[in-house]
Parts: C-alpha cells; structure tokens; sequence
C-alpha cells in the first residue's frame, strides 16, 4: 500500500511518515509545499510531491494522488493563523483533497478532524475557537456524504510529550490530551484496519495499546 500523507511537513504528519516507512508493507508519499522539506522525506525513504494546498485546484491534488492507495489528511492552519487561513486549509483545502481522491479514484481516505465538530460544539466554544470547529464540522459533513472508504479521527488536545503508545478510543470518550506521535501512531493502526472504514472516533491518551484500541472500534 502506498499513502499520500497531507500535511506531510506538519508535526503528525511528520511522525506518521516516518512510522509508515518503518512497515514492511506499507509506504509513504510526503506532499509538501516547499523544496527545503524535500530532504526529510528522502532521508527516512519516503517519495516526495510538490503541491502548494492552498492554491493547488483539485486536478493538481488529484495528480499527486496518483499511484497511491490510500490519503491521510493531516494537514490544519495552525492556532497563529486567522480565519481566512482557517476556512481556505481546514474547509477548503480538505474539500479539494476528497474530491481529488474521488477524481483519482483513491478509495480510502483518513481525515484528522477535530476533537468535537457537533454543532453543539460550534455553539458552545468560544467565538475565536468558532470558525476552526465550523471549519472542520462542514469537512467532516462533506466526507460522510461519500462513497469513500473513509475514517474520521477526532484527537483530544495535542502535545509534543513522548508517545506512551496508549490510548482510549471510543465514538465518544472524555476530554484530554495526547501526543502527537500517538496519534500518528493511531493513523498507522487505522490504514491498517479495514474495520475502520465508514467510522469515526475520539482518541485521547489512556490505558490500552493503540492496536488494540483501533481493532476494538
């Protein structure tokens, strides 16, 4: 299987690109914006594609796909950035990458949502935090709307602590943190996971082994 990881330069992105190369089954291809990056993704082995994600159109998206198997939409605006940011990567550009993947014929696709994207949540949150839970709340409608075979990953608060390799995942769970490479790791389990497809979920850190949380999903 080969994988285009989105948001490959991001910090999860970065973890589970390098987590991938470390299978013997599974590979990735890093998109990336910027030829600086490229030596990164080279030195872990991985194939590289050039796509500005802001401005690329879904033709473009669509030919870096090509020859892959499978999308990890890891790719956000980041807490610095400001609502335009937000709606044109975190709405937008999600958009564009479901549609290439339909236009590229790619069946399977992962998308790193936010913790809660219920309109509860849009109304409950602060106005600043607004536009980012609306933002990914209408990527997630898009999606679901598909015959993709899709996953949505809805991680708790992310921090850079060291992975513990545990987790609690559930449809719903309570809020908390989790690492980064956690969740990457998470990722790697659901590419791996067929039972996967066609469910979201909540993850945050916990007691049971990232495998065996996703296999009991």
């Amino acid at each position: 299987m080969k994988v285009l990881v989105i948001g490959a330069n991001g910090q999860v992105g970065k973890h589970l690109v390098a987590k991938i190369q470390d299978t013997s089954d599974i590979k990735a291809k890093a998109m990336i914006r910027k030829e600086e990056q490229v030596p990164y993704f080279e030195d872990l082995g991985a194939e590289t594609v050039l796509t500005d994600l802001e401005k690329a159109d879904i033709d473009e998206i669509a030919k870096a796909a090509e020859g892959t198997d499978a999308i990890v939409f890891t790719a956000g605006s980041g807490p610095k950035t400001g609502d335009d940011k937000t709606m044109l990567i975190d709405l937008d550009a999600a958009v564009k990458t479901i549609e290439a993947a339909k236009k590229a014929g790619v069946k399977r696709y992962i998308m790193v949502s936010s913790f809660d994207t219920t309109r509860e949540e849009i109304q409950s949150v602060p106005s600043s935090f607004a536009p980012y839970v609306v933002a990914k709340h209408y990527a997630d409608v898009w999606l679901r709307a598909t015959d993709l075979d899709y996953t949505i990953v809805h991680p708790g608060g992310l921090t850079n602590d060291a992975a513990t390799g545990k987790v609690q995942a559930a449809e719903n769970v309570g809020r908390g943190e989790i690492p980064r490479e956690d969740v990457a790791s998470v990722l790697l389990a659901t590419l791996q996971n067929d039972s996967t497809i066609g469910k979201e979920f909540q993850v945050v850190g916990g007691e049971t082994t990232v495998d065996d949380a996703v296999k009991a999903l």
